[in-house]
């Protein structure tokens, strides 16, 4: 394994693009197995974080003096110097000068020309950009999609904010955790002895959270690996036994009988078209028709969980995307009513429940849904 972190980068942004590799999984991974300091580690992940999110921006920065478009291999190389310059911190000379090293001898003078020819014109705050969707680097449809919901100027603004790496929020228990997510949990409003279940748990921040409140917590995910994180983050803060049981389960077909439970949480598999800045290579993977399919799970998953909360009980249901169509536009069954009060955190009321935009409240994009059983 390299030992020059810009090489090991490159080498990660391979495996991104061309292996369908998780950022999130295979950057931590393989630098675990490196001997890379922990500043040139940094240098890896920001590298690889960044410019898998600015993807399309670096491609509209070097583009602008390409008349023939490279090859896959080159256009990666092109990518990392642009984003060192451009958005990385990286002086002119350094970023042209430390990528081309990294280029096959066969197109060294190719990608030192474009490179230069790059840092030499306007910056990206300077650009005069093809589209907003190129310069916020997403996919039209993405853009065209946070417009239609929240307009142009909330649109560039959650877009722009999520093309900044989130500061880490610690709560008190030590779990690393969104902020809106945290007020997800609080929605739940669990009490002492309730026994609640988190039925799409996985990593188990929400149901950690609930369980350290004082309920009793059943937390479900359907693979038994995901299942596993939850575990192991209860073990880590010392939550499991009789407060917080962890099983593999299908939540369309739950293995509890119905009326059994005084809450269900539900953070539904989503989009995760609010979560972009955590996720740098799901703007990439997501296909419009993804929402379709994703809006049918989720359906089925709310009557699924609404069917086991007792007469009287709490209902919650939360997706770390903000379009309607995975959220408010759902069904609920008929026996429940909405709750009213304003839930904890900094939502704006959206339909019958609640939304927080990415650049409201530096947390990511989420949509909140709070009902009780009438009958």
């Amino acid at each position: 394994m390299s030992d020059d972190p810009r090489r090991l980068a490159l080498t990660l942004l391979r495996r991104i693009e061309e292996e369908g590799a998780f950022a999130n999984i295979v950057v931590p991974s393989m630098l675990d197995r490196s001997s890379l300091s922990r500043s040139d580690r940094a240098m890896v992940t920001d590298l690889v974080y960044g410019t898998t999110r600015l993807r399309r921006a670096c491609d509209a920065l070097v583009d602008r003096h390409i008349s023939s478009p490279p090859d896959a291999a080159t256009r990666r190389i092109l990518r990392l110097g642009a984003y060192q310059w451009g958005w990385g911190g990286v002086p002119a000379h350094a970023a042209v000068h430390e990528t081309v090293s990294l280029a096959p001898r066969r197109v060294r003078g190719f990608v030192n020309a474009i490179l230069r020819r790059t840092v030499e014109g306007p910056p990206p705050a300077e650009l005069s950009w093809p589209s907003h969707a190129s310069q916020l680097s997403v996919p039209d449809w993405i853009y065209d999609l946070y417009v239609n919901e929240v307009g142009v100027d909330n649109a560039i603004a959650s877009l722009a904010r999520m093309n900044v790496p989130p500061a880490p929020v610690v709560r008190d228990d030590g779990y690393v955790q969104d902020r809106a997510s945290t007020w997800v949990a609080a929605a739940v409003n669990a009490q002492p002895g309730e026994r609640i279940l988190d039925l799409c748990a996985a990593p188990g921040g929400k149901a950690t959270a609930l369980a350290s409140d004082g309920a009793s917590v059943i937390a479900a995910d359907l693979r038994p690996q995901r299942a596993g994180l939850i575990a192991e983050n209860a073990d880590r803060l010392g939550l499991s036994g009789s407060r917080l049981s962890v099983l593999a389960a299908d939540g369309t077909l739950p293995p509890f009988a119905d009326n059994s439970f005084d809450a269900v949480l539900l953070d539904a598999p989503c989009s995760g078209l609010g979560a972009l800045r955590r996720r740098p290579d799901s703007r990439w993977r997501v296909q419009p028709y993804d929402i379709e399919v994703l809006s049918a799970l989720q359906q089925s998953l709310i009557h699924s969980a609404a069917s086991l909360v007792k007469p009287g009980g709490r209902f919650v249901y939360s997706v770390c995307t903000i379009n309607a169509s995975e959220s408010i536009d759902h069904s609920i069954p008929d026996g429940w009513e909405v709750d009213p009060v304003e839930p904890e955190g900094n939502w704006e009321p959206f339909g019958d429940g609640w939304r927080v935009l990415p650049h409201e409240a530096d947390t990511d994009g989420m949509v909140l849904m709070r009902y009780r059983r009438s009958a």
